[in-house]
């Protein structure tokens, strides 16, 4: 029965145009691909995807352009292959642009496929992956490629915060191209093969006369380190989509799930003595807040986001008893740990997508206060710094606070203080909890009796060491309940642990509205 069914006139021909569709734009191209470092779409997939999963859409869609040849330049599939698949069992749907077809530019009907999966997505609640490599707008289509951005740049914002949307580049991104990777909310790029930018180097040489390469104007060190415009930057493409299955575990598929639970044989209540002592008793000393996050999480797995941007801020995901949690935390390795432009922008976006999708935060505080000087505050850090306290008033999953050390001024109420609705508020011993440092307060406060006093150093050194005595510790807090409890760094990750579990149930509503008017 095989041989006649396999001799069908209609089975051939769909084998056929299977053949070519997977050939993408040939062989040669295909090894050109290879020769530039890079996957095709289709091995992206495969390597993305759990083995067998992918059942792929449209296969046989082609473009519809007739003007400059194109009529005579069809290939199914044109340029992008779309569909769905699982990652660890759990469903996600993927396009996966082709640049050995056309370059990987957009038309109107590859819009259409792209637009047909993130439709799929939304409608039963499935993250969006899209593996981009493309050198944008297709020019013969004129505005037909156009629309097609947009068409995407819509679905992008409306999926906004109702399922995960992650964005690989791995190859060119120019252009139109880049503001559906800039919606979405990871953006990972592989160093060496991949770039962004809304004009290239030769129009910027034309324009201003600049001269710069691709790789220093829009590559994965640049949006990872000067704009932050990236989350990831990951050796090569498999690294990069490696990366991306794990970041996939940490979230759930949409807003209406919790992130999946893992099992964990690390004891929740674990003590771990070195946080005894890695607050220094010198207060002016520096430490590595990512010492804390790591002896906090389950097998000191911390998963960090955005490691090369803004370091005074620390941002990423971790377990605690199995369970996933958004880790924000001031970094007094950096700047003192000083909130600043491109940190508060850096936490409250993560914030926001925490709350978005369900994750509970846990954040550490040891912050002096803003970052001051005339390029803060001529950048805005007024609204740049509302953004945070914005971000973290209006969370309603449960949340965390471990004050370590200092938590001065402003600062103190932006990063997730009880009045501004955090759940539970720790402090170390170590915490020093006022509206400014004691120099500071002593020379402001005393000002008249020093400017009197015989030996003002003495007298300033009696009256700082009073004011530190009143003020620069949690038991004052404490006192007024603004700190629930003053714990033994030790024990921190069972105190979190206990804390979450107790909040695992916890239902927060904000006001109706539409939507609130961040201060962008």
């Amino acid at each position: 029965m095989t041989e006649p069914v396999e001799k069908d006139p209609l089975r051939q021909r769909l084998k056929a145009l299977e053949t070519q569709a997977e050939l993408g734009g040939g062989k040669e191209r295909i090894a050109k691909q290879h020769e530039a470092g890079k996957l095709t779409a289709r091995e992206r997939i495969d390597l993305l995807l759990d083995p067998g999963s992918f059942s792929e859409l449209d296969k046989f869609v082609t473009h519809r352009a007739t003007d400059f040849g194109m009529a005579d330049k069809k290939v199914p599939g044109d340029g992008v292959v779309t569909g769905y698949g699982t990652v660890d069992g759990r469903q996600v749907f993927v396009f996966a642009q082709d640049f050995t077809v056309f370059g990987g530019s957009l038309s109107g009907a590859y819009a259409q496929k792209i637009c047909k999966v993130m439709d799929l997505a939304t409608r039963v609640g499935a993250p969006v992956i899209g593996l981009n490599d493309s050198g944008g707008a297709r020019i013969q289509e004129g505005v037909e490629s156009l629309a097609g951005y947009a068409d995407i740049f819509l679905r992008n914002t409306l999926a906004s915060g109702v399922v995960p949307q992650i964005s690989l580049i791995l190859g060119p991104c120019a252009g139109g191209a880049v503001y559906s990777p800039a919606i979405t909310d990871f953006i990972v790029m592989a160093k060496n093969t991949s770039y962004m930018f809304i004009t290239g180097p030769d129009v910027i040489k034309t324009v201003t006369h600049e001269e710069v390469t691709k790789e220093a104007l829009g590559g994965a060190l640049t949006h990872n380190q000067k704009s932050g415009v990236a989350h990831f930057a990951s050796e090569n493409e498999q690294a990069a989509i490696l990366l991306t299955r794990e970041l996939l575990s940490y979230l759930p598929s949409n807003n209406h799930e919790d992130p999946p639970v893992v099992e964990s044989d690390d004891d929740p209540f674990r003590v771990d003595m070195k946080l005894a002592t890695v607050v220094p008793a010198n207060p002016n000393k520096p430490y590595d807040m990512k010492e804390i996050l790591r002896a906090v999480v389950d097998n000191n797995h911390f998963f960090e986001v955005q490691e090369h941007f803004a370091k005074n801020m620390v941002i990423g995901f971790g377990r605690i008893n199995g369970r996933a949690v958004g880790l924000v935390a001031n970094q007094p390795a950096v700047l003192a740990g000083c909130l600043d432009i491109d940190a508060s922008a850096k936490a409250a976006r993560f914030v926001r997508f925490c709350d978005c999708f369900n994750i509970p935060l846990v954040t550490f505080v040891d912050v002096p206060g803003f970052l001051p000087g005339t390029h803060q505050e001529w950048g805005g850090i007024i609204k740049h710094g509302a953004k945070l306290l914005y971000a973290f008033a209006e969370a309603t999953v449960p949340k965390v606070t471990v004050i370590t050390r200092k938590a001065y001024g402003g600062a103190y109420d932006v990063m997730a203080s009880k009045h501004i609705r955090a759940d539970v508020n720790y402090a170390y011993p170590t915490a020093e909890i006022a509206v400014m440092g004691p120099d500071g307060a002593v020379n402001i406060i005393f000002r008249n009796e020093l400017g009197q006093a015989k030996d003002a150093a003495a007298e300033k050194t009696r009256l700082v060491a009073d004011y530190r005595e009143k003020f620069a510790n949690p038991f004052k807090a404490a006192e007024l309940g603004y700190i629930d409890e003053v714990i033994r760094p030790e024990e921190t990750r069972g105190k979190i642990a206990r804390a979450l579990e107790m909040l695992k149930d916890k239902r927060q509503e904000n006001l109706p509205r539409k939507h609130g008017n961040i201060p962008l």
